[in-house]
This record gives structure tokens, C-alpha cells and sequence, in this order.
């Protein structure tokens, strides 16, 4: 799917992405998904096509990946992603884990049930995505349905350290996932959450939450 089709899901604070945002966006979710691999060499010309768009958007946009860290430039050549180890990605897994879990639980007492409401047509869109082995739009909206939801405690500082770390993270198991047709089970985690916290049931939301985050360097990171 171009990127011009794909649903462009609103960065917090309600502003949809211009067409350059959207792209960096889009490249970014196909890193961490493992549509694009690490120490792969990919130019921007032959990128261009795979997203339906030109080349000179795609380098622009792969550029601010470098300045993330995500890429580096191999010259005349294209753009290198860059490896993360698996120690990194249990130093970002357990780093997640002692912000979201306690903020998300302390959510259960504290979120107006109207803003958790407004966070499900995105856990549905995480839904259609797993149905339809898109995984680069489950990324995406994955990643706005944590942020959204972790907006909700009130402190964009927290919000944009997890944004971070979620960038840095690699989620090549999604695709053995979607083609064993269980990547759906693992969707609905996020209309499970939503409804333990309408129900402020902490409990259930600890639970649930805890065993989501599990699946980052479990089910989804494990390497094909």
C-alpha cells in the first residue's frame, strides 16, 4: 500500500502528519516491523516504489533515521539500518516496563473514561492490521495507541521517552505472527486493556498490560 492509502492515524495532540512526517513515519514502522532489515543497504530509488513515491522524499525522509540513529549513510551507495542487540532490546524492554506498567495502571483511577473511549477506534484499527498482515500500519498504530493512551498521566516528558524507546525497538516476529494467523489474538490485547480500564478493574489492567509488554521480547521480537 502507498503511503498516500494508508490511513495516516493523528500524532498526539490531534494533528495529522504532513506527507513528510507521514513518510518518515512509515519507513520508521517498517524498520522496527523488519520490512527493512538490519545491515541491509537500501537506496532511495529502489525504496521509492515499495511506498509509492519518488526517490527524493524517500531519501529526506531517511535521513531524519539517521539523525534517530535507526540508519547510516553508506556513501554512493544508499542508507545502512543500523543493528540493535538483543541486550538493547532487553535494556529498552525493561525500561518500558517500569514506566508503562505503573503508569498505566495508575490510569485506572485517574483516566476520563471519554478519553479511553476516544483510544478505541485506533485499538480497532491495531485489529484490521493484524487481520490483514499489515504490519507496518500495526506498528503505527500500535505505537499511537500506547502513546495516546500514556498521554492520558499527564506528563509529555514520559510520553516521549517511551516514544523513543519504542522507535529503537525491532519487532521481527510479527511476520511468522501474521502468517500463522495469530497476530489477531495479540491485537485484541489492546480492547481487553481499554475495557479493564473502563471498568477499573486495576487487577486486570496490571495483568493484561504486563502480559502485552511480555510479548515485546517474546512473540514479536523473536527472530525468524
Amino acid at each position: 500500500m502507498a503511503v498516500h492509502d494508508r490511513p495516516a492515524l493523528p500524532h498526539l495532540g490531534g494533528r495529522k502528519p504532513n506527507f513528510r512526517e507521514r513518510l518518515v513515519d512509515v519507513l520508521r514502522a517498517a524498520l522496527i516491523s523488519g520490512e527493512l532489515r538490519p545491515g541491509q543497504v537500501y537506496s532511495a530509488p529502489s525504496l521509492a516504489p515499495r511506498f509509492g513515491v519518488s526517490a527524493t522524499p524517500v531519501r529526506e525522509a531517511m535521513l531524519e533515521l539517521v539523525k534517530d540513529g535507526l540508519a547510516e549513510i553508506v556513501p554512493n551507495k544508499g542508507f545502512r539500518i543500523t543493528e540493535v542487540s538483543e541486550e538493547q532490546l532487553d535494556e529498552y524492554t525493561h525500561i518500558r516496563s517500569l514506566i508503562e506498567i505503573p503508569t498505566t495502571v495508575g490510569l485506572t483511577t485517574t483516566a476520563d473514561p471519554e478519553d479511553l473511549k476516544a483510544l478505541r477506534p485506533i485499538a480497532m484499527e491495531i485489529v484490521t492490521s493484524a487481520t490483514k498482515s499489515d504490519l507496518i500500519a500495526y506498528v503505527e498504530a500500535d505505537l499511537n495507541f500506547h502513546l495516546g493512551l500514556l498521554a492520558l498521566a499527564g506528563n509529555g516528558h514520559l510520553v516521549e521517552v517511551v516514544r523513543d524507546l519504542r522507535q529503537r525497538s525491532r519487532l521481527y516476529g510479527l511476520t511468522a505472527l501474521a502468517e500463522a494467523g495469530k497476530l489477531e489474538a495479540s491485537a485484541r490485547e489492546h480492547l481487553e486493556l481499554l475495557d479493564a480500564l473502563l471498568a477499573q478493574d486495576e487487577e486486570s489492567v496490571r495483568e493484561v498490560i504486563t502480559r502485552h509488554l511480555g510479548h515485546v521480547r517474546g512473540l514479536w521480537a523473536a527472530r525468524g
